[in-house]
């Protein structure tokens, strides 16, 4: 290139420049598009029903710890707090909570819900939807397990109530493991996600998913197509734990779909045992990005190999009370202690079962925690101190599997309250204790322990009225020398044949079907 051509090339350069400034002083930069804000609405309405248990759960259980409220927006865990973190990332999302009840008196040892408490907070967020919309879109954390009476399903309900308050705009659902649902909520909401883990360690995490299919659906980036299965089998939830087989295999093959088709969510509903209704047992719910075949394919495949685990799912056996207690007994003298007593049956928390199988056979350094008895807890309020010595009975009332009061000789060891439930602990014989709670209280960490003075290290064997949740704070942690879960007689026992089941599917494994 001669000298002459380049100058004139540079000098072109520098005239295209100069005149592009003068266009973009005079007429400005374009401005990049600004994000559009969106405004999504969030409740909640969570109740795991035990519909065996004595009594309803009223609108009174459910404002015991309060009126209904919008507060539980402000929260770092759970479904909801994964949900806000994700909308807090992407940023320009205004959360706009509904009014919402608070958790039930007692939680899973309630019975059925009465329908004007069901009309009542429904209603309740229904009407603020329809006064603070419009919406983009409608996030609701639920449980799954909610049983009502005169309403056979309804989560979908109340799906389809929201639905028709704020239109076609997409509506999220998270769900507890331990859901009973079926295609009438999968045709309600636009996505159905459900935690993987239990204990529930992952629930964060699942309103996470949420949220981003959320904020893509409504950006116009995800199509969500559903596909559901019912697999007609049902388990008790002393069997779901996904620590152990085959629950554990079931959540993995989830996961590896999830892995192998990424923007695909695959979730497992164990189900909820010991609700009399007909959506009861395992259900299979994916969400795909506008790919129905894949749906329906993963849906099947997931239905398919929980039927084919169905009898060691479904038909484990424990030993009962007497056996229980003797190879606790047995697993604290080998050094394995401090053993765990999961009395996974009680449902209403004041079985005295293992409680006086464990003073027949002379157990020592024990702990049951905890035993509800909200006439013993007033008694002891009223009429005692700390120090104090006591004879009194304890529990055999709760429901006619509570078993016989137990009287015990001892002394009041604390009184006080721990959380937002007043307790009291009282020490008898060769170091055994039980602790008092006016309801079912189930312990999943040590720190109750911690908090009434008691050394675990002098503990040999602790009776927690849980199934499967303890082992967050007990076993994950290394803390149990051996677990022993123990079939007393109770609402929630592992062999289902055994419950007054009316309204459930009469095709479902082991109930029905003994294939």
């Amino acid at each position: 290139m001669s000298i002459l051509k380049f100058k004139f090339s540079l000098n072109t350069y520098f005239i295209f420049g100069f005149a592009l400034t003068i266009v973009l002083i005079t007429f400005g930069c374009p401005k990049a598009k600004e994000k559009t804000k969106f405004r999504i609405a969030v409740a909640t309405f969570s109740h795991e029903t035990c519909t065996f248990c004595p009594g309803e759960t009223s609108i009174e259980d459910w404002e015991y710890y309060g009126p209904p409220t919008r507060d539980f927006i402000h929260t770092d865990r759970g479904y909801i707090g994964g949900f806000k973190a994700v909308c807090e990332e992407y940023g320009n999302i205004e959360l706009v909570p509904l009014t919402s009840p608070r958790d039930a008196r007692g939680g899973s040892s309630g019975s059925w819900i009465t329908q004007e408490a069901f009309d009542k907070y429904s209603g309740l967020i229904v009407e603020e939807a329809k006064a603070l919309g419009p919406f983009d879109g409608v996030f609701l954390a639920l449980h799954g397990a909610m049983a009502v009476r005169g309403i056979p399903k309804p989560e979908a309900e109340l799906v389809r109530r929201v639905r028709q308050a704020v239109g076609r705009i997409p509506i999220m659902v998270t769900l507890d493991l331990h859901a009973n649902e079926d295609h009438e909520l999968a045709e309600a909401a636009d996505a159905v996600f459900i935690c993987k883990r239990y204990p529930h360690y992952d629930t964060y995490l699942t309103g996470e998913i949420a949220a981003r299919v959320m904020i893509k659906t409504i950006k116009g980036q995800y199509k969500p197509i559903m596909a559901v299965r019912k697999t007609g089998v049902i388990t008790p939830s002393v069997f779901q734990g996904t620590g152990t087989s085959p629950a554990m295999e079931i959540m993995e093959r989830a996961r590896i779909w999830e892995c192998e088709y990424p923007g695909t969510y695959v979730s497992v509903a164990f189900g909820f045992a010991y609700a009399d209704v007909p959506d009861v047992g395992a259900t299979v719910m994916v969400v795909t990005n506008n790919n129905r075949d894949l749906a329906e394919k993963i849906a099947q495949d997931m239905s398919d190999f929980i039927w084919r685990l169905r009898h060691v799912f479904a038909g484990k056996k424990l030993p009962k009370t007497k056996e229980g207690v003797a190879l606790a007994i047995m697993a604290a003298k080998e050094g394995k202690t401090p053993v765990i007593i999961a009395d996974h049956s009680d449902r209403t928390g004041g079985s005295t079962h293992i409680l006086e199988e464990l003073i027949r056979q002379g157990a020592k350094n024990f702990c049951v925690a905890t035993l509800r008895d909200e006439r013993a807890l007033e008694e002891i309020q009223a009429k005692y101190k700390v120090g104090d010595s006591i004879s009194i009975n304890l529990g055999g009332y709760s429901d006619e599997f509570a078993g016989n009061p137990v009287r015990v000789d001892g002394q009041v060891e604390y009184i006080g309250k721990f959380g937002r439930e007043a307790i009291a602990v009282i020490r008898f014989g060769h170091n055994n204790r039980v602790i008092i709670t006016p309801v079912l209280m189930q312990v999943t960490e040590p720190s109750l322990f911690k908090a009434l003075n008691i050394d675990l290290k002098e503990l040999a064997i602790i009776v927690l009225k849980s199934r499967v949740h303890f082992r967050r704070g007990f076993v994950d942690t290394g803390l149990a020398g051996a677990v022993l879960e123990v079939d007393a007689p109770g609402w929630g026992p592992a062999d289902l044949t055994v419950l007054p089941y009316q309204n459930i599917p009469k095709d479902i494994y082991p109930i029905y079907r003994k294939d």
